[in-house]
């Protein structure tokens, strides 16, 4: 990664770090953590793969798939891929801001789906697909917003990002057979042909995040 995102990186690690089968209808989830951990929000593509991607790394407690930013309350999974309730596919993670950044999170984030696509993430299409951020609070909303204007500024993928940030509304958690999908579906042909590829990078790549 080039040095300007480098140093990115090493501002936004110091800052984080100062602020220190079926159920159908979803609850929603609350907010708040426990003190000293905080949250982040994010939208890119099928849940399936982000949540696979963010169990990985060290520092990060907890990962929930679930809906957000959408028109519909209580939504459920059938209704989300009808495109028309508005939500995205996400995830919510509970991370340990002193042992993984926001800005770290970000870089996994931004390094482990297509950033340039709207609506779309390889053969999977639909709002629901959008690459979209859902900040927590202001300080999440100014790491984001750097980050992306010095990827664009460097043309890091050769194309204009298209990923929004939003404050986060409502979070809905996913259904149950959601929760942890590839670690318990790896032989399903979509985890093996779209999932697996995206583990062996991250664990290729962020050697020095992960939690074994």
């Amino acid at each position: 990664m080039k040095k300007g995102i480098v140093l990115l990186l090493s501002l936004l690690s110091i800052s984080c770090e100062s602020k220190s089968k079926n159920m159908e209808k979803m609850e929603p989830t609350a907010m708040n953590v426990t003190k000293g951990k905080e949250t982040a929000i994010f939208a890119g593509g099928c849940f399936w793969c982000t949540e696979a991607v963010f169990l990985e790394l060290r520092g990060v407690e907890n990962v929930l798939p679930g809906y957000i930013g959408g028109k519909t309350q209580n939504p459920t999974y059938e209704e989300v891929c009808s495109g028309y309730s508005g939500h995205a596919e996400a995830i919510k993670i509970v991370f340990d801001p002193s042992k993984i950044s926001y800005g770290e999170l970000l870089e996994v984030f931004f390094a482990t789906h297509d950033p340039t696509t709207i609506n779309r993430q390889g053969a999977d299409v639909g709002s629901q697909y959008r690459s979209e951020i859902f900040t927590t609070n202001d300080t999440q909303k100014e790491i984001a917003t750097a980050y992306i204007e010095l990827l664009n500024k460097e043309n890091t993928f050769g194309k204009k990002i298209v990923t929004k940030i939003s404050p986060a509304p409502t979070f809905y958690v996913a259904e149950d057979y959601h929760k942890n999908y590839y670690n318990q579906n790896k032989d399903k042909s979509y985890c093996s042909y779209v999932i697996t590829p995206k583990i062996d990078k991250v664990r290729k790549i962020f050697k020095d995040k992960l939690k074994h």
